[in-house]
């Protein structure tokens, strides 16, 4: 698992006005908290944040004021709706060799079954514990030859050492769904109806 290194520096201002300031200099406002101590509020560089951001759970090794340095993993992040870019990151603080609950993302490799079957996402991500420094990126599933009805389980995904479930093992993560009929156009089946009542 990749960590990166960013600095951060601690923030004096608050509220909506503030905010705006930090974005307008490129930077994130972010909140750091976990461990039982007080919220750290801090403003972190939004180019380098959002290069980090693209692996998910990433581990951000943040080097504040260039005094301390603390590891997090990001918990909630919020983005402008329209340009995208980010608005504010809640960051949790872990310690090395700390156990933490995750979703890791779920990747399909392989062909379905011919027929047309379509292959549904039922968990997009797959909740686990693992230790903060080793979180794994992604789990990769084979769905090669997977008929219609069929379904992969929690418990069928082979999961890295130190990692388990933090679901149910019985849980759907894909399933197989039989290609359905094109149905006619809703709007000829009314077409037809109001002719029938004229």
């Amino acid at each position: 698992m990749s960590e990166v290194k960013i600095s951060a520096e601690t923030r004096s201002e608050f509220g909506k006005g503030a905010a705006r300031r930090i974005r307008r200099a490129s930077k994130v406002p972010v909140v750091l908290y976990g461990h039982g101590t007080d919220p750290l509020h801090l403003t972190l560089p939004g180019h380098e944040l959002l290069l980090a951001l693209r692996t998910p759970n990433v581990l951000i090794s943040l080097d504040i004021d260039g005094k301390s340095n603390e590891l997090a993993i990001p918990k909630s992040v919020q983005r402008d709706p329209i340009k995208g870019f980010l608005e504010h990151v809640d960051l949790l603080l872990v310690k090395r060799g700390e156990k933490v609950t995750v979703e890791i993302p779920v990747h399909a490799e392989g062909e379905l079954a011919a027929g047309g079957n379509l292959l549904e996402h039922v968990l997009n991500a797959l909740p686990v514990e693992a230790e903060a420094t080793h979180i794994p990126e992604a789990l990769t599933v084979s769905v090669e030859g997977l008929e219609a009805g069929a379904s992969i389980h929690a418990k069928d995904i082979a999961l890295p050492s130190g990692v388990t479930l933090a679901v149910d093992e019985d849980a759907v993560v894909l399933q197989v769904l039989a290609a359905q009929a094109e149905e006619a156009p809703a709007g000829e089946a009314e077409g037809e109806e109001e002719a029938a009542e004229a």
